[in-house]
């Protein structure tokens, strides 16, 4: 079953001769427990593409359909709703809530989507604990290591059951073992709990835990490449592969 599916997906900033494509026609299918990663250069439209499949921004034409869900059929209501519950986000930056715990940090989703307080902590406590930071529960943001933070956002973003992770960058501000660590992180959500994740990066050693990587230029899709079990077991190893 394909998670996601984008048809001739295009987006365009301006009209006439200052129009600018950020995205031109982008044709892309994700199966449910697939883990695929974007690269290219600055201003390709890997964030674009990533905004679009999230709800976050409407395309220009062409379609994003999730789950079969065409979400340009859905208003505005119905969209944050499909957003909240089917899909979690990892960006750069954690953004985190500097006066919370990571337990209620991660349990926040699902009290705002108004689950007891208990409820929504004890599942956050189960994903915590997956992610080896049981130890770390009763520790606010500024307690904890940078790569400890991501790991507590993807605990947030996975709280929901969501059955796509849209990750934009994750390891950008982490050194390269928390960088390695939090890759390895994603690899076992796809492995262990079937999710979908669709990561941008510019760092070829973390697009190698993915199962396919999609090269974007100036909005198409250039090239793209399958990894084998091999080659993701040598970029676990902190073997950098070079990514054809």
């Amino acid at each position: 079953m394909n998670i996601v599916e984008t048809e001739f997906l295009t987006k365009r900033y301006g009209q006439g001769e200052t129009a600018v494509i950020a995205l031109d026609r982008i044709n892309l299918k994700i199966a449910a427990g697939e883990f695929v990663a974007v690269m290219g250069p600055s201003g390709c439209g890997k964030s674009t593409l990533l905004h679009l499949i999230g709800g976050l921004d409407r395309p220009t034409s062409g379609q994003v359909s999730l789950a079969g869900q065409d979400l340009a059929t859905l208003k505005d209501d119905a969209l944050t709703e499909l957003r909240r519950r089917e899909i979690g986000f990892v960006f750069q930056f954690y953004n985190l809530i500097p006066v919370l715990t990571a337990l209620e940090n991660a349990a926040l989703p699902l009290v705002l989507d108004g689950v007891k307080t208990e409820e929504a902590q004890a599942k956050a406590k189960t994903w915590l604990e997956r992610l080896d930071l049981s130890d770390r529960l009763d520790h606010r943001p500024d307690q904890l290591s940078g790569g400890q933070q991501q790991r507590v956002a993807i605990a947030r973003a996975l709280i929901s059951d969501p059955a796509l992770i849209l990750a934009d960058e994750p390891t950008g501000n982490l050194d390269s073992r928390a960088a390695d660590e939090l890759a390895g992180s994603l690899r076992q959500i796809v492995d262990e709990w079937n999710r979908a994740i669709l990561l941008v990066t510019h760092d070829p050693r973390i697009s190698a835990y993915a199962d396919r990587i999609i090269f974007l230029k100036d909005g198409t899709i250039v090239d793209e490449t399958r990894l084998s079990e091999q080659e993701r077991s040598a970029a676990r190893s902190g073997e950098i592969l070079e990514v054809r």
